[in-house]
């Protein structure tokens, strides 16, 4: 029996990852590609871990290729953001492949109002938003909004007997503007550092809907695989387009994510909430600690750090306080 539920199982994974291998393919017939995997081989080993975060959790593969290649690296936060917007347009897309092949429990609402706040707020982070941002308050506004998001999934996550539901209860045209603007607001974060959609629509769904995570982070994976994609799209076709180095990085990369996302996703659809949770919590810590080690800190960009992380605390226990509220209403009715 074992045996027969692991072959259907991994059907989605491995038609996922030769459609895009052969992609792939058919575009390097065009580089010289061997000196490249000689050159960058560092972000293809970032990427097979990066990649099953990303398929395993609310992170996308950019939340950990911007401030490992920002961070350890060096690397330009445009090129990086670039880059994490071309690798997860692949990866998160084939996660979100294998997570419709499993029937993997999702938000359909939250993927169609988010999704769309998240092709607006995408814009306006690539063309208002990023230029204005020196690299270094990149990298810190990085860091200190998952930072914010982490602390608030962990106050709620205190309470161990909290009540979750697996769809949006009595929906209503106000719960599509929340998650419209919630779009947006991620969008725009996207367009600065390469992912936020999908944590920002993440907490929207845990915090103020009391969704669950086993539900809320497939949802979130389907989103940034989306946002990802018009990122890109937008980029190359309409603004400046996507800087050179990062489809370098992109070329030696798109191996590994294709097979690691489908498999971060498979791993997680049957862990509890609360290991989700915990691993979000780990990885979210871990870059903001390095981050306070490799970056050169001035008082304003201490100042600028505090500020991130409290206005993201009160965003974010606002939408906490937000649920609160909408579930007393529920159970009195």
């Amino acid at each position: 029996m074992l045996n027969n539920n692991f072959r259907i199982t991994r059907y989605p994974i491995i038609i996922g990852a030769l459609f895009c291998w052969m992609g792939w393919l058919i575009l390097i017939r065009s580089v010289d590609i061997q000196h490249l995997f000689l050159e960058k081989w560092y972000m293809t080993v970032t990427m097979i871990f990066g990649s099953f975060i990303a398929g395993a959790t609310s992170e996308g593969g950019g939340a950990v290729a911007f401030p490992v290649m920002t961070l350890l690296f060096k690397i330009e936060p445009r090129i990086a953001r670039d880059f994490s917007l071309c690798i997860q347009a692949v990866g998160m897309m084939a996660a979100s492949f294998t997570i419709f092949c499993l029937k993997v429990p999702v938000s359909a609402r939250a993927i169609i109002w988010s999704g769309l706040g998240g092709m607006v707020g995408m814009i306006i982070g690539l063309e208002v938003i990023s230029g204005a941002l020196p690299p270094a308050y990149t990298k810190i506004f990085f860091v200190s909004s998952w930072l914010s998001f982490a602390m608030a999934l962990f106050w709620m996550n205190r309470i161990k007997e909290r009540q979750v539901h697996p769809f949006i209860q009595n929906f209503a045209a106000r719960h599509a503007l929340i998650l419209l603007l919630a779009g947006i607001i991620g969008g725009i974060i996207s367009g600065i550092t390469g992912s936020g959609l999908d944590i920002v629509t993440f907490a929207l769904l845990v915090l103020a809907f009391r969704i669950d995570e086993k539900i809320a982070t497939p949802t979130s994976v389907v989103l940034m695989g989306m946002n990802a994609l018009w990122g890109v799209i937008w980029n190359e076709g309409v603004s400046k387009g996507m800087a050179p180095e990062a489809w370098e990085y992109w070329f030696v990369c798109v191996p590994v994510v294709v097979i690691g996302a489908p498999l971060g996703a498979f791993f997680i659809r049957n862990r509890s909430r609360l290991f989700v949770a915990g691993f979000l919590y780990l990885s979210i810590a871990v870059q903001f600690i390095a981050a306070l080690f490799i970056i050169p800190m001035s008082l304003n960009l201490l100042l600028f750090c505090g500020a991130t992380v409290f206005s993201g605390i009160l965003f974010f226990r606002g939408m906490s306080s937000y649920g609160k509220l909408r579930l007393e209403r529920l159970q009195g009715d």
